[in-house]
């Protein structure tokens, strides 16, 4: 099943249509941008991954330090070199990235073609030395804007918090849910007095890739754990699954557009209804993805066959979902809302 209506003018950005951010980077990939409405603009929070150059017989991968980003260096026939992930490689089992993530904020009038305002968002500190990616943006009633984003260092993956009011000035929360943990989006109005967020810690030895809800008073301090939804065997999310956006309100439920892979690593969205109330309790989920890789740009990239989304914007009952293409560029595609909560088994 595809609900899916995918833009004309998708990829709607290429690593060509953005510059480097500094001298001897190239960007290798956009991926899974924030999405929210400021001033009567679109934004998109794009992850923007860069690595140096590549020369003939090295390897090479940049890291933040100090403030700045440092480039190391190995011969590619290194036996203490492993490159057989393209996301991630290793050196004497150490763990690297092979880009360095940071945050580019793009704007749009038409939510079809989008500008570089100039403005980014830089990993800072330890937990933060491989990049930050990934970010979903809540808006809440108060004006403040929620960054959610992942936090990435040699200690693991954990989620990062910075809130901004005017996206001039921020402050930088630091790391609020501890590695192993990504995959995090705010609730856009308090339950009960508390904030909600839907995160996703990796189980090693027991446990897995499954998506659990958590409580807050204050954004920060994050409790209340409870594990809310799991991959399901022979699916199309039987290996792991992890949250999108902010939960959308309905009259229905709360409605969650998350993402899916099977063994296959293939991704697909699919959507979850939690309950008004008691968000806690799953009422209906999609038996069939609402949208899967078929486009050449979906299933050719940096990492094939995949379609995963941090971010949306409505208008009435149209949902138009910002997604990330094979690691590699940025689309676009509408959904009815009715049309997704018609397709729920409940």
């Amino acid at each position: 099943m595809n609900l899916a209506k995918r833009f004309a003018q998708n990829p709607l950005l290429t690593p060509a249509d953005l510059a480097p951010s500094q001298p001897g980077l190239q960007i290798e990939c956009l991926l899974n941008p924030g999405v929210f409405r400021f001033d009567g603009k679109i934004y998109l929070l794009v992850r923007v991954a860069e690595r140096p150059e590549q020369k003939p017989g090295k390897v090479s991968f940049p890291v933040m330090e100090n403030g700045a980003v440092k480039i190391l260096e190995f011969d590619a026939n290194d036996p203490d070199l492993n490159t057989s992930d393209p996301r991630e490689f290793k050196y004497k089992g150490e763990a690297y990235l092979s880009t360095l993530s940071h945050l580019r904020l793009l704007s749009s009038d038409d939510g079809i073609h989008f500008y570089d305002t100039g403005f980014s968002l830089f990993g800072e500190g330890d937990h933060e030395a491989f990049g930050i990616e990934d970010c979903r943006v809540a808006t809440m009633d108060d004006g403040l804007f929620v960054l959610t984003y992942t936090a990435v260092s040699r200690n693991g993956y954990g989620v990062g918090l910075r809130t901004t009011r005017d996206w001039e000035t921020f402050e930088h929360h630091g790391m609020v849910i501890s590695p192993a943990n990504k995959d995090c989006a705010i609730f856009e109005e308090k339950m009960g007095g508390k904030y909600l967020c839907l995160n996703r810690p990796s189980g090693v030895i027991v446990g897995g890739h499954y998506m659990w809800l958590s409580e807050s008073s204050d954004l920060i301090h994050w409790g209340s754990h409870r594990c809310l939804a799991r991959p399901r065997p022979g699916m199309w999310d039987s290996e792991r699954i992890g949250c999108g956006a902010a939960p959308i309100k309905t009259d229905q439920g709360w409605l969650e557009i998350y993402h899916g892979c099977d063994a296959q690593n293939r991704y697909c969205l699919g959507a979850m209804l939690l309950d008004l109330d008691d968000p806690f309790r799953v009422l209906a989920r999609s038996s069939d993805p609402i949208m899967e890789p078929q486009e050449e740009y979906e299933q050719n990239g940096f990492f094939g066959q995949v379609v995963f989304t941090n971010g949306h914007i409505m208008n009435g009952d149209e949902l138009t979902v910002f997604y990330g293409a094979a690691d590699r560029v940025i689309c676009a595609a509408e959904v009815s809302i009715s049309d997704i909560l018609k397709s729920l088994e409940r």
